[in-house]
């Protein structure tokens, strides 16, 4: 299953060059995971209060500035693998305005399912696995 996250540029994302500063694109990916997340474990408040999780490490492939304009960018989101204590997606940044599909960014997050008082790694529960194990997306 790949999720779409719309994400609209935000004047103040826009650096000396015209277009939206590196760390930003971060934001847009946040944006979009944790929406993702919070409808595959189907999370009815705050996702880290139901389902406590951290983000272990993020590497981002930055192809293409992101310009502002009004039309929002998508941010695709999916899960690439599920392990024991921890999950991978995938996501990119695109825009499908025109008659082709541009990819302005690519990324791998890790997130580590954590213990909520002590943020000590935990298994993932029985129910999150099977969450996530069903949006697993084939290679």
């Amino acid at each position: 299953m790949m999720f779409t996250h719309p994400v609209l540029v935000r004047w103040s994302d826009i650096d000396s060059y015209d277009h939206v500063n590196n760390v930003r694109y971060f934001d847009y990916l946040q944006e979009a995971r944790i929406a993702f997340l919070s409808e595959v474990l189907e999370t009815t408040g705050d996702l880290f209060a139901e389902h406590p999780c951290v983000l272990a490490s993020q590497t981002v492939d930055y192809l293409r500035p992101i310009l502002l304009r009004h039309p929002p960018y998508d941010v695709d989101v999916w899960i690439d693998s599920v392990g024991t204590t921890s999950y991978t997606l995938g996501s990119r940044i695109v825009d499908r305005g025109g008659e082709t599909e541009d990819i302005y960014a690519k990324a791998v997050s890790v997130i580590v399912t954590v213990d909520a008082e002590t943020r000590a790694k935990r298994p993932l529960a029985d129910t999150e696995r099977a969450a996530l194990l069903k949006h697993v997306a084939s290679t």
